[in-house]
């Protein structure tokens, strides 16, 4: 399907829809609460009791801005409200995670096709089901075939199918938001609707206008995913090349910050801000995905997630040459999550690096995380004040919390990952 524009105003249906929301995490929860703000009649479902009762109670389990306040309303209004199994929906949209698996590098459907299998015996003709996860090019249609198999009765889009052949509409349409403004970037990002038919891109992308003032572009499922990858493979490599430069000037003796600042007043050059590494659910993961299915083309992308999941190791073995130094010298940790200014550690190089260093050095090491309370920290890690950690003889920035920002720059030894007080 040609990529085309979805128009700025189309009819809305006459009766108030009802749309499930399969997956409660950190894209579902907000997405589902600003459909129901946005007069969809909305049902989260999540495997998890403890975020049922949670949502129900109006609150929420993950720190986003804005989020509580309004989840309490719409569950208060009764257009929100969460329960364990699915139910019959006009839309079903399922945002549940898509790790890889460690050893591997591998993608790891079985979420997806697990809430596919959940939905599709729940679904019923005329329903419109949108797969919103992060997923390998062919993701939709491997879902569209478990669906089929679990539904012979209903006829699911196959290649070459009639919008009029078809009694359950399939679309893939992925996320594009950042942790910390997730609220504003779904009501105003650019939204790509890949349908499995162009009857399905166009319900799909009706759904989205609801949501988003942004572009709707309209595509098939198979580049609306690879879209999604791209997208994160791009700024993974760019990442990567900052983090490679960190590790030339400690070689070479020079202040990384002081170069690439200096590389950046070049009117055509805009180098990124190395880190420890690279975390979250997004571009840690995502351009694994391409690697997996085209690994020798895809050499660049493959170079570049080695190099960013290499950082963490190169500053736990950096800080971990000054530790042995000096047997008395303490480490303070400054950050864990895997961004700044939220409290989301999913594949946190942050945590990684700490952790290393805790169970190399055990009681030599200690962490502040503002967002603390939200990690269920292993043993090793000792969680301290802001105050403690920065006295101790070495300090190591690994996150640029807003909260290290307002104070000194430590008198210790430090190594500043983050370019905190730069």
């Amino acid at each position: 399907m040609p990529l085309t524009l979805y128009a700025e105003f189309q009819p809305r249906p006459a009766e108030r829809q009802t749309l499930c929301v399969v997956g409660l995490g950190y894209i579902g929860l907000p997405t589902g609460a600003a459909l129901a703000d946005a007069d969809y009649n909305v049902i989260g479902v999540d495997i998890d009791p403890a975020i049922v009762e949670s949502v129900n109670a109006g609150k929420v389990h993950i720190i986003e801005p804005g989020l509580e306040p309004l989840v309490a309303r719409v569950v208060r209004d009764g257009a929100f409200r969460a329960q364990t199994t699915i139910p019959e929906a006009d839309v079903y949209l399922i945002t549940v995670p898509t790790p890889v698996v460690a050893e591997s590098n591998r993608p790891d459907l079985s979420h997806v096709f697990a809430a596919a299998r959940a939905v599709a015996e729940a679904v019923r003709p005329g329903a419109l089901v949108v797969l919103e996860s992060t997923s390998p090019v062919g993701a939709t249609r491997r879902m569209i075939d478990i669906m089929a198999s679990a539904r012979p009765e209903l006829r699911f889009p196959q290649p070459g199918a009639d919008d009029e052949a078809v009694d359950v509409d399939i679309a893939y349409s992925p996320e594009r938001v950042i942790p910390g403004k997730t609220l504003n970037e779904l009501a105003s990002n650019a939204r790509i609707v890949g349908g499995a038919t162009p009857r399905a891109a166009r319900r799909a992308a009706a759904v989205y206008r609801a949501l988003t003032q942004g572009e709707l572009l309209l595509t098939d499922d198979r580049s609306a995913e690879f879209v999604k990858l791209t997208e994160n493979a791009f700024r993974d490599v760019n990442i990567a090349f900052a983090n490679e430069l960190s590790l030339i000037c400690d070689r070479m003796g020079l202040n990384v910050w002081d170069v690439i600042q200096l590389a950046n007043r070049h009117p055509r050059v805009e180098i990124l801000k190395p880190g420890a590494g690279v975390g979250g659910h997004c571009i840690a993961v995502d351009p694994w995905f391409i690697v997996d299915q085209a690994p020798e083309e895809a050499k660049l992308i493959r170079a570049a997630r080695e190099v960013n999941d290499h950082k963490p190791a190169w500053l736990t073995d950096k800080v971990s040459a000054m530790l042995e130094l000096d047997p008395e010298a303490r480490l303070g940790c400054l950050g864990l999550t895997f961004k700044a200014d939220v409290d989301d550690f999913r594949e946190s190089p942050a945590l990684e690096i700490a952790l290393r260093l805790s169970r190399r050095f055990p009681g030599r090491v200690v962490c502040a995380e503002p967002f603390a309370e939200a990690l269920k920290a292993p043993p090793e890690i000792q969680v301290v004040s802001l105050e403690e950690a920065l006295v101790q003889p070495i300090v190591a920035a690994l996150v640029p919390h807003s909260a290290f920002r307002q104070v000194d720059r430590p008198a210790g030894v430090l190594v500043d990952a983050c370019g905190l007080w730069q």
